[in-house]
């Protein structure tokens, strides 16, 4: 079965409602994960928009998830680190947690992308997406992406 990643907030390719974005309250999307392989360690969420205007923005960044984990309530409260050991890296505005779609003007696209790795990343909280993914690398045994649009 292949991993999945959906929402009940969008449908994959849809519409992020704005209470997801920073014109409306600024909640992250609730999520659930689906088919993660039962060698996974852990899992890693990343949300990015590739279509900002000084290259890729990155929105959220969460590692470390448990593989059990079905998925994230709506408006998942800022921590560094959660009772499951999950930890919270830095977004491109150089904060915790979640920050939505915020785009200057146009259609922006946000893929929000799981990953289930075969260990722990050896980060501390605050790490950034491009350090989460050099120490994924070589480690991932699945993934799944969910895209939304948002205009502005």
């Amino acid at each position: 079965m292949a991993m999945t990643l959906t929402s009940a907030a969008f449908a994959h390719e849809g519409d992020i409602p704005s209470r997801h974005t920073c014109d409306g309250d600024d909640l992250s999307p609730p999520l659930v994960f689906g088919g993660v392989p039962g060698g996974a360690k852990s899992l890693v969420l990343l949300c990015d928009d590739p279509d900002a205007p000084g290259g890729v923005w990155d929105h959220w960044v969460l590692f470390n998830l448990s593989p059990g984990t079905p998925g994230l309530p709506e408006g998942l409260p800022v921590q560094a680190s959660y009772p499951d050991g999950s930890l919270t890296g830095k977004n491109s505005w150089g904060r915790l947690g979640y920050g939505g779609p915020c785009p200057p003007r146009g259609t922006h696209r946000y893929y929000f992308s799981l990953y289930a790795l075969d260990a722990l990343l050896d980060l501390p909280a605050g790490a950034s997406k491009k350090d989460v993914l050099v120490a994924a690398k070589g480690h991932i045994l699945a993934s799944a992406t969910l895209m939304g649009r948002f205009s502005r």
